[in-house]
C-alpha cells in the first residue's frame, strides 16, 4: 500500500481562512493534513471542516503542555475527535531545551511515560526533530540518541536534519522500525532560495536527495510524508509544486519498493 501523502497546517498558517487551505491541499493532491497546537479550539469544527473537503488528519503536532496531567484527557479526546492515529512532540518551549545528555535523557523519560499512556488510549506517539536533536553535544553524542532511548518513535524532518549539517540516511538506517512519518522538506544551496523563505524551499528545488532517500524512509516504517515549509511566500504554489514531485516519488516507491 502506497504512503499518504499529507501536508503541515503549519505551512498554510498565515491564510485565514481554513476551509480554503483546506481546498487548495485538496486539490493539488494531498489525502490528509496534520493539524499543529493552535488548531485545537474546536475539534468537532475542525473535524467538521475536513470530513466536508475528503481530507483525514491521521496524524496532530500538538503543545508540550497538551501532555501535562491537568491536559492529557482533553488531548485524547481532541485527537479522537479529528481521527489522529499519531500523536507528535514537535519541539519544547526554550527554557526546556537541554543542554547535556542528562537533559535529553530526562525529556526522554517523560516522553516515553506520554507514549505509554497514549498507547493505552490506543494512539501512538512520536518525537519530532529540529536542528538541535542532530547536532553533536560536547561529548560527541547526539541528544536525538538520549532522547529516543530504546524504544521512542520519531517523525524525522528531514530538512531540519540536512540544514543542520547531519546525514539523515544515518539515522535513518539505525532507527528502522522506529519511523512512522517524515516531515517532507526541502532546502536550497548555499547562496540560492529567497531569504525571506528562512532556508526553505519547495520540495524537489533544494538539495536534498529525495530520489535516493524517498524509498529509504519507506523501508525504514514511514507510512506518512508529510510535505511542510516553515515561511513559504505562496503556500498554494509551494503544495501544489510539492505535490506533483511527492507523487512521483511515491509511483517508484509503488512501481519499484526496494529502490
Amino acid at each position: 500500500m502506497p504512503s499518504t501523502l499529507s501536508f503541515q497546517l503549519w505551512s498554510s498558517r498565515d491564510d485565514p481562512s481554513l476551509r480554503r487551505q483546506l481546498d487548495v491541499l485538496k486539490s493539488a493532491g494531498y489525502t490528509d493534513v496534520q493539524p499543529h497546537h493552535a488548531q485545537y479550539g474546536d475539534p468537532a469544527e475542525l473535524r467538521r471542516q475536513l470530513d466536508e473537503v475528503g481530507l483525514t488528519a491521521k496524524s496532530s503536532h500538538i503543545h508540550y503542555d497538551m501532555l501535562r496531567e491537568a491536559s492529557f484527557d482533553e488531548t485524547v479526546r481532541t485527537m479522537r475527535t479529528i481521527g489522529t492515529e499519531l500523536v507528535i512532540m514537535p519541539w519544547l518551549p526554550n527554557p526546556l531545551i537541554p543542554t547535556d545528555a542528562a537533559g535529553w535523557r530526562a525529556i526522554g523519560r517523560e516522553m516515553a511515560v506520554a507514549a505509554k499512556r497514549l498507547a493505552g488510549e490506543g494512539l501512538s506517539f512520536a518525537w519530532h526533530n529540529h536542528g538541535a536533536e542532530v547536532t553533536a553535544l560536547p561529548d560527541g553524542t547526539y541528544p536525538i540518541e538520549h532522547l529516543l532511548g530504546d524504544d521512542l518513535q520519531w517523525e524525522i524532518d528531514i530538512g531540519w536534519t540536512v540544514s543542520a549539517g547531519s546525514d539523515p540516511s544515518t539515522w535513518l538506517d539505525r532507527y528502522a522500525g522506529r519511523i512512522p512519518a517524515i516531515h517532507v522538506k526541502d532546502v536550497p544551496a548555499p547562496g540560492q532560495g529567497i531569504p525571506e523563505e528562512l532556508g526553505q524551499t519547495t520540495i524537489g528545488a533544494g538539495v536534498v536527495p529525495w530520489d535516493m532517500l524517498w524509498n529509504q524512509c519507506i523501508r525504514a516504517g514511514a507510512w506518512l510524508m508529510v510535505a511542510e515549509h516553515d515561511q513559504p511566500l505562496d503556500y498554494a504554489r509551494f503544495a501544489r509544486e510539492s505535490a506533483a514531485r511527492m507523487k512521483s516519488l511515491q509511483r517508484v516507491e509503488v512501481e519499484n519498493p526496494t529502490v
